[in-house]
């Protein structure tokens, strides 16, 4: 299920995504930026969860009542 969202973009962003779909490279700009979405999210999954579980070991090393 797709949900709608509403973003503000820099202009430079959008001109090159909108190139990009003209030129046929994607099939239209929301999907670029679901793709883009999805591709940001799992580059920074890992990173993510090491944050968390040095968070939750500082947690119960220190923070301990």
């Amino acid at each position: 299920m797709d949900i709608p969202i509403q973003a503000n973009l820099p202009e430079n962003l959008l001109v090159k995504a909108e190139q990009l779909v003209l030129a046929g490279w994607v099939g239209n700009l929301d999907d670029l930026l679901a793709d883009a979405l999805r591709r940001y999210l799992e580059s920074h999954s890992e990173e993510l969860a090491e944050k968390f579980i040095r968070e939750n070991a500082q947690w119960g090393l220190y923070d301990k009542h």
